[in-house]
């Protein structure tokens, strides 16, 4: 592994490369990374490395991001299989059809999407900015894509607004039930909730705090309490116990992963270096459409 490690290190160097890698994938993969984050940071991320070569450890849709806001910038994936099923859970026919019902419409489309459903998108969000960037927009009719569960948790901090919501999920998150965190909340009486908004409405309603990946890291760190019960996927353990080394972090159930993020490996990330295998090519005229939303995020989120 030592040799591994080493000739990733002196590959990045050689080809003016970059490694982003997302919370949820494998430690020993983070341990290789220059930047770790949540699909938000890693896409600000992106636009300000001054390296030619992104190395994206992540699902596909967080490559295609990279790829979108650094046109002329190589975007290689470290595993091609890796891919969120969420990002294509949203249909453009159905887009274009809501666009015909209402006149006063945004298209906010989750950044857990692929480049073609951005394309037809006014804005993009991440679960770290959504609610600042819908209450920006002007338009009263949010049509909220693709996952329900986000969409319809910023549509109860934002009822001034008219939602439609998609019907997309996260299964990782889905699988998250009320139940089963009551059941640890009595094993764990001390121990506060932290939930992902990709969770459903009832396990929201019972958390102690509802935010991203990134926000439940920084709240943990923050709060002085001393256990937490975690409601994402169990990448994020990583972070949260080299943050806080004196703290306990318990799990709901033993479905808290993304077998998709757990796909990328050591020696994915060689492979991308050496040989450049699963480079992002998109279209210049899709590129060109899908950064509109993508850019409008980043300044609307700021």
């Amino acid at each position: 592994m030592d040799n591994i490690i080493d000739r990733i290190k002196e590959l990045k160097k050689e080809k003016d490369a970059v490694i982003l890698a997302h919370y949820y994938v494998d430690g020993e993969v983070k341990e290789l990374a220059d930047y770790i984050g949540d699909s938000y940071y890693l896409s600000e991320v992106a636009v300000t490395v001054p390296q030619k070569t992104i190395i994206l450890c992540g699902v596909k849709f967080m490559g295609e991001s990279a790829k979108i806001l650094n046109s002329g910038k190589k975007v290689i994936m470290a595993n091609a299989a890796s891919d969120c099923p969420m990002a294509h859970m949203a249909d453009v026919d159905k887009i274009e059809e809501i666009r015909k019902q209402y006149k006063d419409i945004a298209v906010v489309c989750y950044i857990n999407s692929t480049a073609e459903i951005k394309e037809h998108a006014d804005v993009c969000v991440t679960s770290s900015n959504a609610l600042k960037i819908v209450k920006a927009l002007p338009q009263k009719n949010i049509y909220f894509i693709p996952d329900e569960n986000l969409g319809r948790y910023i549509k109860s901090l934002v009822p001034e607004k008219n939602f439609i919501l998609g019907d997309g999920f996260c299964h990782v998150h889905t699988s998250i039930k009320r139940e089963d965190i009551e059941k640890a909340r009595q094993i764990h009486p001390n121990a506060k909730v932290l939930a992902h908004p990709e969770c459903t409405m009832d396990v929201l309603e019972i958390a102690d705090y509802i935010g991203s990946t990134s926000g439940i890291i920084d709240y943990a760190s923050k709060n002085e309490s001393e256990e937490f019960i975690i409601c994402t996927e169990m990448g994020i353990l990583y972070e949260l116990k080299k943050n806080n080394p004196n703290k306990k972090f318990y799990s709901v159930g033993h479905r808290q992963f993304c077998p998709n993020m757990k796909l990328i490996k050591v020696e994915d990330v060689l492979n991308a270096l050496e040989n450049s295998d699963n480079e992002i090519i998109l279209d210049d005229a899709l590129i060109l459409k899908c950064n509109d939303a993508l850019a409008k995020m980043l300044v609307l989120a700021k």
